[in-house]
């Protein structure tokens, strides 16, 4: 009887570990920025997402024509291609908080201090292959410098930059984020997960069960709405990305 109360409580600890370990866990798109003081591709973002102890905070990294790369979203700012811009033409551009644009070594040293919080970073497509190439080297000497490996994980729409960081990077976790590519194809080309907008989940019903049987994550993007984020919970997603962190996080409770 003793034996069989005891590996009781051994199962029921095993499943609790079990379910705490896939519970769905919250990444702020572009930081936490729907707040006060904010803005999204902030450090003011990054640190609010750390500070409500998100998973992970999303953020969007283009090199300049000089080799600088910077965390902004779009590829052209206040008129400027910024792959085709020298640095010191918008170094000293504001964000809507007041923060100049933060460099990606501004950006990881800020992320290096929130410990215990991913730095999910996105390497935006870029015109051209070798504009590409550039930002991954960059990008992988930095996090490099400042020993992140561990903490960044990658994310792209390019398929050439999710390439260039698996050979640059191979331990990393690297996923892709355009949609069109099955479970099956991103194992084949070696990637490590899926995030995709979760519309692409709707008319791939099998897709999440699928990528967890061949031990890939999956991820969810820019999921803002409680019925979405409630279906996506139930289905056991690895990852949702929400500009509503704090409302994922209540839901999960």
């Amino acid at each position: 009887m003793k034996k069989i109360v005891f590996l009781s409580a051994m199962c029921a600890m095993l499943l609790v570990t079990v379910n705490v370990s896939a519970q769905t866990k919250v990444i702020a798109h572009r930081g936490y920025w729907d707040t006060e003081g904010s803005a999204q591709n902030s450090i003011a973002a990054l640190n609010k997402a750390h500070e409500i102890k998100a998973y992970g905070s999303e953020f969007d990294v283009i090199i300049t024509s000089d080799g600088v790369t910077v965390v902004n979203h779009d590829d052209v700012i206040e008129g400027m291609r910024i792959e085709e811009t020298p640095y010191e033409k918008i170094k000293d551009l504001k964000l809507k908080n007041g923060e100049v644009l933060p460099t990606l070594e501004e950006y990881l040293i800020a992320g290096k201090a929130n410990n215990g919080t991913q730095l999910i970073l996105e390497i935006k497509p870029h015109k051209t292959k070798e504009n590409e190439d550039r930002a991954v080297a960059a990008t992988l000497a930095l996090v490099k410098k400042y020993h992140l490996e561990s903490q960044v994980e990658y994310i792209s729409f390019s398929l050439n930059i999710c390439k260039e960081l698996l050979k640059g990077s191979p331990k990393s976790q690297i996923a892709y984020l355009r949609g069109e590519l099955s479970p099956k194809e991103i194992k084949e080309i070696g990637l490590t997960g899926l995030d995709y907008h979760y519309s692409v989940y709707e008319k791939n019903p099998t897709w999440i069960k699928e990528a967890h049987t061949l031990g890939l994550t999956v991820n969810a993007w820019t999921v803002n709405g409680t019925d979405v984020m409630k279906r996506l919970i139930d289905q056991q997603v690895d990852f949702i990305t929400t500009d509503k962190p704090v409302e994922v996080q209540l839901l999960l409770k």
